[in-house]
């Protein structure tokens, strides 16, 4: 059975797509205004804190400080986690292997893919779930308890007692922590490769050194550099723009772990382009 089509219908219909596509084109706009005020935003904050290092006071006891809490306070799951990883990767690389009867390269293949990328990427992105979101709570329960505008009223700036420690102390310390979890992750693949695979210990280890070359070395040690920048600076950027309470400080959080792990893959990536770019010539 058709059913009457009634003119009031034939008119309505394209004012309301009309609006829905008006609609989506001002939350389309929105959205990249907000991005672009963001970007520029951290951009000013970041440079900010960081010339402030070059600046007489220096807080060198929160930078120590801090270096403690990031360094020290992260050890345990770098050194877990580099451990575990340089495993996997030799219990699996040797299961591939062994089809190709190539199962002596196996040293060689743990640590490059440690020192190359996943000691660098796994320690960044552990250090950001453990101490970009404590920076994140921890500066946004001071901006909610009005603490920073007690820091402004007794002529104390915030970000150069606050912030510029932290970014400084999390790039030195991310890159020490990478060369810890570079160790252990070698470690970790030496331990299953002759307990587990029955693989000669000395073959392992001389695989690993002989065919390490400079710019592999330089790749996984400049990285850190990078990463520690970035997890201390976005912690306390959405830190310090904490609004809203308690539950602004939840979502303050949650937006610097889940904005530093991206940022640091995608980081990863430029720089592993520029160093293979660069090296290959």
């Amino acid at each position: 059975m058709r059913y009457p089509v009634l003119k009031r219908d034939i008119l309505l219909h394209p004012v309301s797509n009309g609006r829905a596509k008006l609609m989506a084109f001002e939350t389309i706009d929105r959205t990249a205004k907000k991005l672009v005020l963001t970007v520029q935003d951290y951009s000013l904050f970041a440079t900010r804190a960081v010339l402030n290092l070059f600046r007489p006071p220096i807080y060198w006891s929160d930078f120590l400080l801090q270096s403690d809490i990031i360094g020290v306070g992260s050890a345990s799951i770098v050194v877990l986690a580099g451990f575990f990883t340089g495993g996997v990767l030799a219990l699996q690389s040797a299961a591939t292997l062994s089809a190709f009867g190539a199962t002596g390269v196996t040293g060689r293949f743990v640590s490059m893919s440690m020192i190359r990328e996943l000691g660098p990427v796994l320690t960044g992105i552990m250090v950001s779930g453990r101490n970009a979101s404590s920076m994140a709570s921890e500066l946004g329960s001071m901006v909610v308890t009005e603490q920073i505008d007690a820091m402004r009223a007794l002529g104390v700036d915030p970000i150069r007692k606050l912030v510029t420690p932290r970014i400084f102390a999390c790039i030195t310390m991310l890159f020490f922590l990478t060369v810890v979890s570079d160790f252990f992750g070698i470690l970790g693949g030496a331990g299953v490769t002759i307990f587990m695979n029955n693989q000669n210990g000395t073959q392992y280890f001389s695989m690993a050194y002989e065919f390490l070359h400079y710019p592999d070395i330089l790749q996984g040690l400049v990285k850190p550099l990078f990463f520690g920048f970035i997890i201390a600076s976005i912690g306390c950027f959405y830190g310090m723009r904490t609004s809203g309470g308690t539950e602004g400080v939840g979502r303050s959080t949650i937006q610097a772990v889940v904005s530093s792990s991206v940022l640091i893959i995608f980081v990863d990536f430029l720089i592993s382009q520029v160093m293979i770019a660069t090296f290959s010539q």
